[in-house]
């Protein structure tokens, strides 16, 4: 797992995992396998799945899409556990983002400012390596 800064502005994680060395062949399957960490988690709120390559490929020319995507979709979540202040809102939910390309999976989700949050993630990305 790689921790990088994305347009000099955004803290990531970002796992890359060959077809060949998962468990989990299928996009559905690797969404199947996060949702159920997040509904067994004592904190963690499942809020959506959103399908962004098929978003982003009906806007038509004013969509753009990397042709070595093959398919793009974001488990929606929120680890929130106070709400202090009204802009806590503009940093949550969280989402764990899921590419598929022609040979592997890139998983990937934004830093939080939580670290039970941050190591919560961590650990559902590299645990489906393990699987």
């Amino acid at each position: 797992m790689k921790q990088t800064m994305l347009m000099e502005k955004y803290p990531i994680y970002t796992l890359e995992i060959g077809k060949d060395e998962i468990a989990h062949k299928t996009m559905d399957a690797i969404l199947d396998y996060f949702l159920a960490k997040i509904d067994a988690h004592p904190i963690a709120q499942r809020i959506a799945l959103f399908d962004h390559y098929t978003h982003t490929k009906a806007l038509g020319d004013k969509g753009e899409i990397n042709p070595e995507i093959l398919d793009a979709r974001d488990v929606v979540f929120c680890f929130g556990q106070k709400l202090p202040t009204p802009q806590m809102l503009a940093i949550r939910p969280r989402s764990i983002g899921v590419a598929e390309m022609a040979d592997k999976f890139v998983i990937s989700f934004l830093e939080t400012p939580m670290p039970h949050a941050n190591e919560a993630m961590e650990a559902w990305v590299k645990g489906l390596a393990a699987v």
